[in-house]
């Protein structure tokens, strides 16, 4: 192919319309990604340099998400402690009712409402946790945090086991004893008049023994002196009253008429008499938890003991909730600076940019009208023909 001849004027000129179309394209793409090193070969230093920060912005950034995962995990935890807390008040309240009443029937109700509410501080415990880790669960719920990129800095933050109050290391709260029936005992109820006395029967007058009189009164009282009622034997009096009396007297007792009166409970009680009968006593197989004062005062004592524990947890995930809440914060303003320094090294000055395009523009402007003209000059020999 034939070498194409051109002069010097239109080669300078068409040298400086490439130079400026060049310039104009880098300028557009640092415009169009709002950054002026876009890759290696624009600056090495600059673009591996920001290279690296932005990596390690990126490994915070992740980190931070597993920070966030820790914090409500620890609230979680926090709720649960608090709610327990609650149930801890509302059994000690009971204890306090129970050391305020005599009568062993509500106490044993008592028993059976602290119970439950010992069933409900396990289950909230239970259900405490945050996507798979149980802070109040016990082993196998530790939980770390990292803080660091490299793994060096971190939290490690114990967990307790409160879904089992009775545990030496946990609340140490025991479920109480529910009072248990006695062996039916039988309350003489003989027809002395016999010459050999026989066993009554429930419509028989219960004067017919020699220990009931008319005039005679029955008190029905238990171990803490709770009195469950009274009954003044009459002319009229039948054994099968005196089994209706002691038998409606609680909920606790049951009395029936067989052989004599056969009596059961499940509290220790006492029948006595203003009359020839001695005091009979009928006794539960197992008393209740708050029989006595003692235990109801060795219970409330047990309870103090735990709400401490509890607030003395409640500080221990607080102090680590503020240091991860705390790392939070430090994170995420370390990640603003490393991202900040980067964008340092790699942004483009858009205004900058602009100005440089508005010149380059007007230079590829001037270098086509130069070019036209040095080519009209070319055309010039024309005029010859």
């Amino acid at each position: 192919m034939t070498d194409i001849t051109i002069s010097s004027a239109v080669r300078s000129n068409l040298q400086a319309l490439q130079s400026a179309s060049k310039l104009i394209s880098g300028v557009q793409e640092k415009l169009a990604t709002g950054k002026k090193v876009n890759s290696a070969l624009d600056n090495p230093n600059s673009f591996f340099t920001a290279k690296g920060l932005q990596n390690r912005a990126g490994d915070l950034s992740n980190l931070l998400d597993d920070m966030g995962q820790g914090v409500q995990t620890l609230k979680a935890a926090d709720k649960g402690i608090g709610a327990i807390s609650d149930l801890v008040d509302a059994a000690k309240a009971k204890a306090n009712q129970a050391l305020q009443t005599s009568s062993q029937s509500e106490r044993k109700q008592f028993v059976s409402e602290y119970n439950e509410l010992l069933t409900q501080i396990e289950d909230i415990a239970k259900d405490s946790g945050y996507k798979g880790k149980n802070l109040l669960g016990g082993s196998g719920n530790d939980l770390r945090v990292t803080f660091n990129e490299d793994g060096t800095s971190d939290l490690d933050i114990s967990a307790v086991d409160y879904t089992d109050t009775s545990l030496s290391t946990g609340l140490r709260l025991s479920d109480l004893a529910s009072a248990v029936a006695g062996t039916a005992s039988t309350l003489a109820a003989t027809n002395d008049s016999l010459t050999t006395p026989a066993a009554l029967t429930g419509g028989q007058l219960i004067t017919l023994d020699d220990d009931f009189a008319a005039g005679d009164v029955l008190t029905l009282t238990d171990s803490t002196g709770g009195t469950y009622g009274s009954l003044e034997i009459s002319a009229t009096t039948t054994v099968q009253d005196v089994a209706n009396f002691i038998n409606g007297s609680s909920r606790d007792i049951e009395a029936s008429v067989s052989g004599g009166i056969s009596v059961s409970s499940s509290i220790n009680v006492t029948l006595s008499s203003t009359g020839a009968l001695s005091d009979q006593s009928f006794n539960a197989a197992t008393e209740n938890g708050f029989a006595s004062d003692t235990a109801i005062n060795s219970v409330l004592s047990d309870l103090t003991r735990a709400q401490n524990t509890l607030r003395s947890q409640a500080s221990t995930f607080g102090t680590n909730l503020s240091i991860v809440q705390n790392r939070q914060d430090f994170t995420n303003a370390l990640i603003n600076t490393l991202e900040e320094g980067a964008g340092l090294l790699t942004l483009a000055d858009t205004n900058e940019e602009g100005a440089n395009l508005l010149a380059l523009q007007t230079q590829q402007s001037l270098a086509s009208t130069s070019l036209s003209l040095a080519a009209q000059a070319d055309q010039n020999v024309l005029r010859l023909f």
